[in-house]
C-alpha cells in the first residue's frame, strides 16, 4: 500500500489506510472488529468486546499522569456504502481505494469511509504512540451508528469508566460540536397491483443522475437536488397529461443520504413518443437551468427500452406519484435558539419495489426538539396512509442538548486558541451522533465532538482534506496533554 504515503501525521494515515482493506458494511462489521481485536493483541493493548460487537481498548496512563481522569476516544467501525452506478464494488468483499487528488484524500468510485475510519485511525494512533504525555486513554469503536446506532444503544453502563468523552465523528475541522439532532426512521410499504402490459405500447427508461447526495443532516440545507423528487415530477406530470402506465420506479439507498439517482420505466401509446420525448428535453432542460448552481452535474436522460410484461394499474400508479409528490423533503423549520441551524427536516431516502407486491419507501427525520421530530414524522406518515399504505415509525434516537459550561468544552477551546491563534465555532449539529445515547447510559458524561473537515459524506464524492487532519490531530493530542 503506498498511496497515502508520505502523509503526516505518518501512523495515524497509515491505519487509516489500513482501515481501507477491510470490508465494513453497517451491520457487517465482523472483520473490522476482528481486526481491531488482533491489533489489540499485537500491540500488547487490553482488549474486549461486548455482545453487540462493540470494542472497547485501553491505555493506561504515562508516568507522572496516573491521576489525571480517564478520557474515552469514540469512533464507530462501520461506513456508508455508496457508489457510482458504473463502478464495479463489492462492499462486503472488496477494500476501499484511497488516493491523494490535491489537498484531499478520496475512494476509487466509492465511498471513502472517513466517516469515521479517520476517526478509528486517530484513536489507534493515540494508542500506539510513545510521545504523547497522557492520562489513561479508553478508545471506543461502536458498531452499526450509520444505520441503526445499535452499538450505542445496546451499550451497558460500566463498559468504560471514563466520565469525559471525545467523539471523533465531526466533519468541520475548527468547529466542535456540543449537541446534536435526535433522529428517527418512517419506513413504508405501499401496496401495488400489476396488469399485462397492453400491446403497441412504447417503453422508455428514465434517469436522473450526477447529483451531489451526501448526508441527510449535514448537507440537508445545501439546497442538493433530490433523485427521486425531480424524476417523480416529471412522472407526476406525464401522467396527468397522457396517463403512461409505470412499470418500475427506483431511487436512492440509505436512509442517512440524500438521494443522487433515480430511474423508472413507463409505457406509453407509439403515438405518443415524439411528444413525450419534447416533454423530457424541454424537462430537462429547465431543470437543469433550476439547479445548476448547486447541482451543474445534473443529467436526466431517456432511453429506449424492451416493453416490459406488466406494468402497474392505474390506481397504484397514480397512488404511488401523488403520494411522493406530496412527501416533504428538506428542511422543515429554521432553529430560533441556535440562528443559522436548521432545527428539524426530514429526507426522502428511497423508493424500491420488493418481491411481493410492495414498494418500500424509506425516509428519515430529524429535529434537535423532541415533539418537533415526531410532528415531521407523522406528516410524513399521514402522506402515505392516504395513499393507502401501510407505514412504520422506527425506534428513533435521542438528540444532545448542549452544555456551553462544559469542562472539557473549556479546555479544548483554550487548546485551539493556543495553537492556532483563533477561537473556534462551537455549535451543535444537525446530523445525528451517538453522544444523546451515551448520555443515557452515562449521565453526567462530559462530552464534545470535532473532527477534520470531510466533504461528501455518504456519497462517492466523499473526501478530506490533508491539512486538516494534521491540525485536527495536534489539536487532540494538545488536549490530552492538558488533562489534569
Amino acid at each position: 500500500m503506498e498511496t497515502l504515503n508520505g502523509l503526516k501525521p505518518e501512523a495515524l494515515w497509515r491505519y487509516f489506510e489500513e482501515i481501507c482493506q477491510i470490508p465494513r458494511p453497517s451491520k457487517k462489521e465482523e472483520k473490522i472488529s476482528a481486526w481491531l481485536m488482533e491489533f489489540a493483541r499485537k500491540h500488547g493493548l487490553d482488549a474486549r468486546q461486548d455482545e453487540a460487537g462493540n470494542v472497547l481498548m485501553t491505555k493506561p496512563a504515562v508516568p507522572g499522569k496516573e491521576q489525571v481522569p480517564a478520557i474515552v476516544l469514540q469512533s464507530h467501525m462501520d461506513m456508508v456504502c455508496e457508489k457510482n452506478s458504473d463502478t464495479q464494488h463489492d462492499f462486503d468483499k472488496d477494500p476501499i481505494q484511497p488516493y491523494i487528488d490535491g489537498e484531499w484524500v478520496k475512494a476509487k468510485g466509492t465511498t471513502l469511509g472517513a466517516d469515521d475510519g479517520i476517526g478509528m485511525a486517530a484513536a489507534l494512533a493515540v494508542l500506539t504512540s510513545s510521545d504523547i504525555q497522557h492520562g489513561p486513554v479508553e478508545c471506543l469503536f461502536t458498531v452499526d451508528e450509520e444505520t441503526g446506532l445499535t452499538g450505542a444503544f445496546a451499550l451497558k453502563p460500566g463498559f468504560f469508566t471514563g466520565k469525559i468523552l471525545l467523539n471523533l465523528d465531526s466533519e468541520d475541522e475548527g468547529e466542535m460540536f456540543i449537541g446534536c439532532a435526535g433522529g428517527v426512521d418512517t419506513v413504508v410499504r405501499m401496496p401495488y397491483t400489476k396488469q399485462v402490459t397492453p400491446p403497441h405500447k412504447f417503453a422508455v427508461r428514465l434517469t436522473v443522475k450526477g447529483l451531489q447526495g451526501g448526508h441527510s443532516g449535514d448537507d440537508i440545507n445545501k439546497g442538493r437536488g433530490n433523485a427521486i423528487k425531480l424524476l417523480n415530477r416529471f412522472l407526476w406530470e406525464m401522467n396527468n397529461k397522457y396517463g403512461i402506465s409505470l412499470a418500475s420506479f427506483e431511487g436512492g439507498n440509505l436512509r442517512n443520504a440524500i438521494a443522487r439517482e433515480a430511474s423508472a420505466v413507463i409505457v406509453f401509446d407509439e403515438a405518443l413518443k415524439e411528444q413525450m420525448r419534447v416533454s423530457f428535453n424541454m424537462y430537462a432542460a429547465e431543470m437543469e437551468q433550476v439547479w445548476k448552481l448547486t447541482e451543474p452535474e445534473l443529467r436526466l436522460e431517456m432511453e429506449s427500452t424492451d416493453l416490459p410484461d406488466e406494468v402497474l394499474d392505474a390506481d397504484s400508479a397514480s397512488h404511488l406519484l401523488n403520494a411522493l409528490y406530496a412527501c416533504p423533503h428538506g428542511v422543515f423549520s429554521m432553529s430560533y435558539r441556535m440562528p443559522g441551524m436548521v432545527e428539524t427536516s426530514t429526507n426522502l431516502a428511497a423508493v424500491k419495489f420488493t418481491n411481493g407486491n410492495t414498494i418500500l419507501i424509506t425516509t428519515s427525520q430529524r429535529s434537535d426538539v423532541d415533539s418537533e421530530k415526531m410532528n415531521i414524522a407523522q406528516m410524513v406518515a399521514s402522506v402515505f396512509r392516504l395513499a393507502g399504505a401501510a407505514v412504520e415509525h422506527g425506534e428513533g434516537y435521542p438528540g444532545w442538548a448542549p452544555n456551553p459550561d462544559s469542562p472539557i468544552l473549556k479546555i479544548a477551546v483554550e487548546s485551539y486558541e493556543a495553537l492556532f491563534g483563533q477561537k473556534p465555532v462551537v455549535r451543535s449539529i444537525h446530523a445525528g451522533l451517538e453522544c444523546g445515547l451515551f448520555l443515557e447510559k452515562y449521565p453526567g458524561m462530559d462530552m464534545i465532538s470535532f473532527g477534520p473537515t470531510l466533504r461528501g459524506v455518504h456519497s462517492p464524492d466523499e473526501k478530506v482534506n490533508i491539512a486538516t487532519v494534521e491540525k485536527w490531530w495536534r489539536h487532540l493530542v494538545d488536549i490530552l496533554e492538558r488533562l489534569k
